[in-house]
């Protein structure tokens, strides 16, 4: 109980921390590009994950030869997440993009159920069918004008792309926190982002004859506010305490979490970057939220009451 006590105060944190980095990622966003906001926030998550390593606070107890074995939980999350979500960022709104974000316990359900073998009720299927219908509406609403840019249906199609990432993350590393240690997962995870993501700026700076402007944007106080946050609390703590709450609890008790950072998503980005919410997200908003809620947890409370077994009456 202390353990599910400590995964669900994770679980809280993360929802809180990742509806915040919509918001300062969209700030990293108007100084650089993408690719050298990704590649600086990798380098501040993993320079901080190594200081406990390098001064032995921490011992590592993955082996080199099981390192590859991560390589494709780290494809999944961080580096087609984040690449998909920064890219997306550019065409679209934090507040939407936190909206669609919700999708992910839909997501996890469907692959848990592929690659875990698990079950739903009929209740968990009908509110997924009202979450995803609320995706289906807000892309329906674009569709018929009522967004003004074609861009930012281009922005939707890239957080979904992202969320669907991250719902595959959270079922793989389920699977593998029963072989790894979440803190070995985590210092993998930030490492192979740090060398995807920096390579992949170098490369492209190097390409275009810009290397010397690598650094660049540190210039401007608001971009290393935002990749300070961004580099450990966004990435590197959000990898840490997911990997810890699944390593406590099942995945798609955790992706219901998710569905908190998108209040936080939408506050956020209404108050600090003024952005202009249509009727037809609130809508769809409430639509995925409460199909989530019922895919989660009415659903499992079904499933239970309907396998708990019924005590025997005494004859008289």
């Amino acid at each position: 109980m202390k353990d599910q006590q400590k995964a669900i105060l994770a679980a809280l944190l993360n929802a809180g921390i990742t509806g915040l980095s919509f918001l300062f990622l969209k700030m990293a966003l108007a100084v650089t590009n993408p690719v050298d906001t990704l590649a600086h926030r990798f380098t501040v998550a993993f320079i901080v994950a190594s200081i406990p390593i390098v001064f032995g606070w921490i011992k590592l107890s993955i082996k080199p030869k099981d390192m590859l074995t991560i390589i494709p939980l780290a494809m999944l999350y961080p580096i087609l997440f984040f690449t998909l979500q920064a890219f997306g960022l550019v065409y679209t709104t934090s507040s939407e993009a936190g909206i669609i974000q919700a999708t992910v316990p839909i997501f996890t359900m469907i692959m848990a159920a592929f690659f875990l073998g698990e079950s739903s009720t009929w209740l968990q299927k009908l509110s997924t069918l009202l979450s995803v219908g609320g995706v289906v509406y807000i892309f329906a609403m674009k569709g018929m004008g009522v967004s003004s840019s074609s861009g930012s249906s281009i922005g939707t199609i890239l957080i979904l792309l992202s969320a669907f990432s991250l719902a595959g993350y959270s079922v793989l590393a389920r699977k593998m926190t029963k072989s790894f240690h979440y803190i070995d997962m985590t210092y993998m995870v930030a490492l192979l982002g740090f060398l995807f993501f920096n390579g992949w700026s170098v490369i492209r700076h190097s390409a275009e004859g810009t290397l010397s402007n690598y650094f660049a944007p540190f210039a401007s106080s608001a971009f290393i506010i935002s990749i300070v946050f961004l580099g450990i609390l966004s990435s590197l703590m959000t990898s840490f305490m997911t990997n810890f709450a699944l390593s406590k609890m099942e995945a798609s008790k955790l992706s219901v979490f998710n569905n908190l950072s998108t209040l936080v998503t939408i506050v956020a980005g209404v108050i600090f970057l003024q952005e202009q919410l249509a009727y037809y997200h609130l809508i769809g908003a409430v639509m995925i939220i409460f199909g989530v809620i019922g895919t989660n947890f009415l659903g499992a409370k079904l499933k239970k009451q309907k396998h708990t077994p019924q005590s025997k009456s005494t004859s008289v």
